[in-house]
């Protein structure tokens, strides 16, 4: 009854403080937005008179831009009403589970009575995030191949999973990353750095899904970004401290069902408006005047376009969004190694009562999240076919809207019962999906600090239960606010971005500690955290220094760029067409207003040229872990080496290491 009533009450301030929050959003008055001043000051005529000035032919043959709406309007009853059903299932399964999580093994690995089938389900609920389903998907329908880069690079890390790590991991036994780490080394410096590891690689994930949950809040219920984003970290914290693993894992399952199903759906309706014919559908976006236009002014910034080169077929070729070769191999590292070095990731291999159910729960995920990704492709692309990548930035610079606009738009349009109620489904498809990756990423995170930190090296193992089970509980709120406070500052970044940082933090530090700590009897506590520091450290500093973080002054020195050509062109006589005129106007607001600016960490272009870290930060954790552990012998870890490999290849002991 304390657990209900509890629940109850944190339900009603949610939905109470989005009610007011919404009702004020919509009393409050619009102001209209202000013109920004031309600048730098020169001969080019008022818009207005421009347009005014062309002949009629001209404008007749000017190509239709879409007219961008302000936002996405979805039909508010509906939208809530699933929003609301959502909201009771998934609360529902925390009342469930909080009856049964009473012991340590319950909140951290639900007891170890999950089945392969039903862990499958779950990985691929944690792995399918709000950064693939509108991160993802946005990336593709602003970049063209680049995003599908991003989307093929997850399919391949469940193999190393599956043949290297999961299996192992199983075996030793245990419920953290640092439970894995410290059996042949010093537990608690050891343990110490694991946990900082994990909280990182865990807030970064986070971060990325605090964002899409404010952006997609803001679609659900109209209320302010802000508001979203601490509204969905109150009811993440809720789900992990009440529902521990066990109600994390049915959320998951919950969520995957829901979006496989939404995925599967629209990504048929997007081939159903090219008779389903492959061929056809990418042949109309190589033509299509709003990618070419969107290619050539957006993305490389040609003011006018250059004769004979083929925008559309750009648009399909590698090089958009990375530009540099070197870019794709070290994306391509981060993913393949990233996942088998991500906690929350690693924590479902405790969650089953054997190493064979381990591998099974790995084959059925690596099959449902390879559907999911390819299908994503074909929602990417359908959104820059038939919305316009003009549309889709118009609404969200990141693209992230773009998935919940296309299912507007294949449901019948705004307004329409089809599209309304397509739309709606979509969005609370998107919200269990953050729902149950961040109760994921919070459970991770409070275990490592309340297992590995207090029970292990505070409390020295000599925790009870119910303390142990306490601890991990307010952990997990302070996890969640260090979330919203994250999550706030990154509103303007694409998700997915985010996402392939958390991975090369992941793979720089996390996986070279695990594969060396399981297959290398030379390592040691030294190596472990040589790597892990190292590894994580360097990953974090390229990241501060790379493009992928905004510099004002860079996007103020572009928009100088196209200033100078179309006022030129305008000096010479030359009438600009209307989208040049909206180029020119928006390239003098974007020169006013990052002119002089700097980074967060007050640069004013990048030093490392990668938007991914991770061909430079993998080798250096791994090459750090080997220095580590043969500069600095222990005779103790190498003595046993012997008892975790005969336990990775047996499981004997495992009983006895999940009472821990």
């Amino acid at each position: 009854m304390f657990t209900k009533a509890i629940m109850t009450t944190m339900l009603t301030l949610l939905l109470t403080t989005a009610g007011f929050a919404a009702e004020s959003a919509s009393l409050a008055p619009r102001s209209a937005p202000a013109v920004a001043a031309s600048t730098p000051q020169s001969i080019a005529p008022a818009r207005a008179q421009a347009v005014q000035a062309l002949p009629e032919a001209a404008k007749t043959a000017m190509p239709a831009v879409p007219s961008p709406p302000a936002k996405v309007r979805p039909n508010r009853a509906i939208t809530i009403s699933m929003f609301m059903v959502i909201i009771g299932v998934t609360l529902g399964v925390v009342i469930w589970a909080a009856k049964r999580t009473t012991s340590a093994a319950d909140f951290y690995a639900a007891g170890g009575g999950i089945t392969g089938l039903q862990n499958g389900w779950a990985i691929a609920g944690d792995y399918m995030s709000a950064a693939s389903f509108l991160g993802m998907s946005g990336l593709i329908s602003l970049y063209g191949i680049d995003g599908f880069m991003y989307a093929v690079g997850p399919m391949f890390s469940f193999i190393a999973i599956l043949l290297v790590v999961a299996e192992p991991c199983r075996n030793a036994g245990k419920f953290t990353l640092g439970d894995i780490l410290s059996f042949r080394a010093s537990p608690k410096p050891v343990r110490a750095v694991a946990a900082l590891s994990t909280v990182t690689v865990s807030l970064f994930y986070l971060i990325a899904q605090m964002v899409g949950a404010g952006k997609l809040m803001q679609v659900l219920l109209d209320i302010p970004y802000r508001v979203s984003v601490i509204g969905v970290g109150i009811l993440m914290v809720g789900y992990v401290a009440f529902g521990g693993m066990k109600a994390t894992t049915w959320v998951q399952i919950i969520k995957a069902s829901l979006l496989m199903t939404g995925t599967v759906v629209l990504a048929v309706l997007v081939m159903l408006k090219s008779g389903m014919n492959p061929i056809q559908f990418f042949t109309d976006i190589v033509g299509n005047q709003n990618i070419q236009d969107h290619v050539r002014m957006n993305v490389l910034k040609d003011a006018l376009p250059k004769p004979g080169f083929d925008y559309g077929q750009r648009f399909m070729e590698p090089g958009l969004f990375l530009k540099n070769p070197l870019d794709q191999i070290s994306l391509g590292i981060a993913w393949a190694l990233g996942a088998a070095g991500l906690p929350h990731i690693l924590m479902r291999f405790f969650t089953v009562p054997s190493a064979k159910e381990a591998r099974k729960s790995i084959v059925i995920a690596l099959f449902i999240n390879s559907s999911f990704f390819f299908l994503i492709n074909l929602i990417g692309f359908g959104a820059a076919l038939y919305l316009s990548p003009q549309l889709i930035s118009s609404v969200d610079k990141g693209g992230n809207m773009a998935t919940l606009l296309l299912a507007q738009k294949l449901g019948g349009g705004a307004g329409s019962i089809g599209g309304d109620l397509f739309l709606a489904f979509i969005c609370a498809v998107a919200f269990a999906t953050i729902l149950a990756v961040v109760s994921g990423l919070v459970l991770a995170a409070s275990a490592a600090i309340a297992h590995d930190v207090y029970v292990n090296i505070i409390k020295d193992g000599k925790a009870d239960q119910q303390t142990q089970v306490r601890v991990a509980r307010i952990t997990s709120l302070f996890v969640g606010i260090a979330a919203i406070i994250m999550g706030l500052a990154a509103e303007k970044e694409n998700v997915v971005a985010l996402v392939a940082l958390a991975f090369a933090v992941a793979a720089s530090g996390n996986f070279p500690a695990v594969m060396l700590s399981l297959f290398w009897k030379r390592f040691n506590t030294s190596g472990v955290i040589s790597g892990l520091l190292v590894g994580t450290i360097s990953a974090l500093a390229l990241v501060v220094i790379s493009p992928v973080m905004t510099y004002p002054q860079k996007i103020a020195d572009d928009a100088r760029k196209i200033v100078t050509t179309l006022e030129q062109k305008q000096a010479e006589g030359v009438v600009l067409a209307e989208k040049d005129l909206k180029a020119l106007d928006k390239a003098r607001a974007d020169f006013q207003k990052n002119d002089g600016g700097t980074s967060m960490v007050g640069l004013k272009a990048a030093i490392f040229p990668l938007k991914n870290p991770g061909i430079v930060s993998v080798p250096l954790g791994l090459l750090a872990a080997i220095l580590g552990a043969l500069l600095f012998r222990d005779k103790r870890a190498e003595d046993m080496f012997d008892e975790i490999e005969v336990r990775q290849i047996t499981g004997l002991g495992i009983s006895k290491a999940s009472d821990h």
